[in-house]
């Protein structure tokens, strides 16, 4: 069974990465800010950057064991890695950047490289430089690459991050549909929530070098746990949290009191509320409710965003309205209060 074990430890500077990874799933993301060590950790795996200490072993084959003296060659560990940029050489045709993934340039190895071209729609494109290409045709050249080798570990590094938001999309799909056929795990890093929510079974969230959150990726969106996750996922409005019992808890930045069916934690210290996940309540205030004070108005081409004063003049609540909703409102006009949906309220820690 297809298994990945990453235990890396190393320090830069005043920078340390220590992150464990260990998953079962076939597509795996990491997210994290720039500068957490998402990219240090894909490296590491790859052989690429050094290790001061941990374990790494990929499918039951060990490619890095400290405590054993096992390091093996980058070209030795039967892994794949996709660059930001592809890396593809540009003064050789798409033909031959595919073949040297293979070593020896022989008929055996043309016709690999010619098989692995056509599946990825990349046949006629043979004799094309990496220059006369478009860049979703520069990704399949440079997945095309990685697959002849046949791959235990696939491992990309931000694919998307340099593409404007049409193009990453139509990748995203061809990235996909291009890895449909493919049996060993992939692993992703990206800083992009919607890119790793749409690609990953598994989700890991790092945070300066430390794995803070990882799970079932819908599990994890569902309950981040922590509030620097809570932010890598997309949710817009945070507030201090005091306990009260055990099921009332203050939103002191809110200035509303919420009383909740299940149990709050003892040591919760903040609590957070996806902006699209409020409910427009007119006329008397319900239970878990913010009062509608309108601090300004954002117009979006799909969606409009009402920023809402509260207690804290550093902390205005954001909803964002999309859709039927915002026809509603058009109708009836600005809501009395917003009410706070428990099913929805993540309650985190630092």
């Amino acid at each position: 069974m297809k298994r990945l074990h990453a235990d890396i430890h190393r320090r830069i500077g005043g920078f340390d990465l220590n992150v464990l990874i260990e998953s079962d799933a076939s597509r795996i993301g990491i997210l994290g800010e720039s500068g957490s060590g998402k990219s240090m950790t894909l490296k590491s795996i790859a052989g690429i950057e050094a290790v001061d200490s941990g374990h790494i072993e990929v499918d039951g084959r060990v490619l890095y064991d400290s405590s054993e003296k096992i390091d093996l060659k980058p070209q030795k560990r039967n892994v794949g890695y996709m660059f930001q940029n592809y890396a593809l050489f540009p003064t050789m045709s798409v033909l031959k950047n595919v073949m040297a993934g293979l070593g020896k340039r022989n008929e055996e190895n043309r016709s690999r490289a010619m098989d692995m071209l056509k599946r990825f729609r990349m046949d006629g494109y043979e004799d094309k430089l990496p220059g006369e290409l478009s860049g979703g045709q520069q990704q399949r050249v440079a997945l095309a690459r990685i697959m002849v080798t046949d791959p235990a570990l696939i491992l990309l590094d931000e694919p998307y991050s340099a593409l404007d938001s049409y193009l990453r999309d139509r990748m995203q799909v061809e990235m996909l549909e291009m890895l449909e056929d493919y049996t060993g795990q992939v692993v992703m890093v990206s800083h992009s929530r919607d890119e790793l929510y749409r690609f990953s079974e598994e989700l890991f969230i790092v945070s300066e070098g430390q794995i803070i959150r990882h799970g079932e990726t819908k599990s994890v969106f569902r309950d981040p746990e922590h509030e620097i996750a809570a932010r890598l996922t997309g949710c817009k409005n945070f507030s201090a949290a005091r306990t009260v019992d055990e099921h009332t808890v203050e939103a002191s930045d809110w200035g509303v009191t919420l009383k909740l069916e299940r149990e709050i934690p003892s040591d919760i210290t903040s609590i957070g509320y996806r902006a699209h996940c409020f409910e427009p309540v007119w006329g008397e205030r319900q239970e878990n409710c913010i009062r509608f004070d309108l601090l300004r108005t954002d117009d979006l081409p799909f969606e409009k965003n009402y920023y809402i004063r509260t207690v804290n003049d550093d902390s205005p609540v954001c909803w964002f309205v999309q859709g039927e909703e915002q026809r509603i409102i058009d109708e009836r006009g600005l809501p009395d209060y917003l009410k706070i949906k428990e099913e929805q309220v993540l309650l985190l820690k630092q």
